[in-house]
C-alpha cells in the first residue's frame, strides 16, 4: 500500500511570477475560479503526498516486516497506510493580466505541536500573501 500513496506535489510553484499554466500542469484544474475587480482568483486543492524515496522506503520496511512476521505485521501496517494517505492542502492564487501569480494565500492551517486542534471541515485562511512590485 505504501507504494500506491499519492506523489509529492511541487508546492514551490506557489510563488509570485509563476505562470498559471505551470500550476494547472502540476495541481490540475482549480476547484474555483472567479474575477473580482478585474483580477482573477483561483483556489487549488490537492492531496500532498510523499516523495518516491519515502514511498519506496516504507514499502521496503513493510515488506521486510511481513517476511519476518509471516504476514502478521499486516495487522498493524494496513490500517497505518490507510491513515497515512497524504494531507489535503489548499491555496488561493491571484494573477495579473498576463496570468502570472501575484499573490498566494495558503488556506490549510499549519499544524504545530502547541496549537489547539481545529475543525478540519472549516480551514482558517492563513494570510501569508506575497506581493510583487508593479512594473
Amino acid at each position: 500500500m505504501a507504494s500506491h500513496q499519492p506523489s509529492e506535489k511541487n508546492v514551490a510553484l506557489f510563488k509570485p511570477g509563476t505562470p498559471r499554466s505551470f500550476l494547472v500542469a502540476e495541481f490540475g484544474q482549480p476547484v474555483s475560479s472567479e474575477v473580482k475587480n478585474g483580477k482573477t482568483y483561483e483556489i487549488f486543492r490537492f492531496t500532498q503526498g510523499y516523495s518516491g524515496g519515502a514511498k519506496a522506503g516504507r514499502a521496503f520496511a513493510e515488506g521486510v516486516a511481513d517476511v519476518f512476521t509471516l504476514g502478521v505485521a499486516e495487522i498493524i501496517t494496513t490500517p497505518v497506510e490507510s491513515i497515512a494517505d497524504g494531507n489535503l492542502t489548499a491555496y488561493e492564487v491571484s494573477y495579473d493580466s498576463n496570468n502570472l501569480v501575484v499573490e498566494v494565500i495558503p488556506l490549510t492551517p499549519v499544524a504545530s505541536p502547541d496549537a489547539p486542534a481545529q475543525n478540519a471541515a472549516t480551514p482558517t485562511p492563513t494570510p501569508q500573501a506575497v506581493n510583487t512590485p508593479s512594473r
